[in-house]
C-alpha cells in the first residue's frame, strides 16, 4: 500500500489527504514531525520536506502538486481535467491557492522571529499578497457552487484548504471584504474530508452567510 508521510498541520499535506479521502484511495497516512532527520520522509526526500508519497515499490514522490497529480490519475473520476480549457482553469486556481499558502507561511515565520528582528515591511508585503489573492478568488468563485465546470475539482479543494489555513495561521476578518468567497467556503468546507483532516486546535469559524 502507498504511504503518505507528513505533518497534520501542514496545509500542503492536508491538500493531499483531502484528495485521498475524496477519491477513497488506498493510501496509508503516516504522521511525522518535520525537522526530524531520522524520519522516513527525510530519508525519502533530500529536501526534508513534506508531503512525501512512498509508492508500493519504494519510489518516492514529493511536492504536493506532483503528488496530487499522480494520485488523481491513479484511479477514479479525475479532480484535475485531463485536457481542455478546464484543466488550465483548475491549475490556475491551484496555483493561486498555493500562492496564498506560501504567503501565509512566510508571514507566519516572520512573526515568529524575535520582535527586534521582525520586519514589519516583510509582514505587510505578505498580507497585501493575501488580500490581493482573496479579491481575485472572490471574482473567480463568483456565485457558483464550484469553481470550474459545475463540479467539485482540485480548484475547490486547494482553495478551500488555503482559506482555512488563513483562519488557522493568520486569523482576520477577510469574510466581510469578500462575502461571496466566504459563502462559497461555508459550503465547500462541509464536505466530510475537510473536518476529517482539520489541524489540531484549528476549530471552525462560524459563518453567518451560509
Amino acid at each position: 500500500m502507498m504511504k503518505l508521510y507528513g505533518s497534520d498541520t501542514s496545509p500542503y499535506v492536508r491538500k493531499v489527504r483531502i484528495l485521498v479521502k475524496e477519491k477513497n484511495l488506498p493510501v496509508q497516512w503516516v504522521e511525522e514531525a518535520t525537522g526530524n532527520a531520522e524520519a522516513r520522509h527525510a530519508q525519502l526526500n533530500p529536501l526534508g520536506k513534506v508531503p512525501v508519497l512512498e509508492l508500493d515499490d519504494g519510489t518516492a514522490l514529493f511536492d504536493s502538486p506532483v503528488i496530487v497529480e499522480y494520485l488523481d490519475r491513479s484511479e477514479g473520476e479525475p479532480l484535475i481535467p485531463l485536457d481542455g480549457d478546464d484543466r488550465w482553469l483548475v491549475q490556475k486556481a491551484h496555483a493561486l491557492a498555493d500562492g496564498i499558502l506560501d504567503a501565509v507561511v512566510t508571514r507566519l515565520l516572520e512573526t515568529r522571529r524575535q520582535p527586534m528582528h521582525q520586519s514589519l515591511e516583510a509582514i505587510e508585503k505578505q498580507e497585501q499578497k493575501i488580500a490581493n489573492a482573496l479579491y481575485h478568488a472572490e471574482k473567480m468563485v463568483g456565485r457558483n457552487e464550484y469553481i470550474v465546470g459545475g463540479k467539485f475539482s482540485l480548484a475547490d479543494l486547494a482553495l478551500g484548504v488555503a482559506l482555512e489555513y488563513i483562519d488557522f495561521r493568520y486569523p482576520h476578518d477577510w469574510r466581510s471584504r469578500t462575502p461571496r468567497l466566504a459563502y462559497w467556503l461555508a459550503g465547500i468546507s462541509t464536505r466530510p474530508a475537510f473536518p476529517e483532516t482539520e489541524p489540531p486546535d484549528m476549530g471552525r469559524i462560524p459563518d453567518s452567510t451560509h
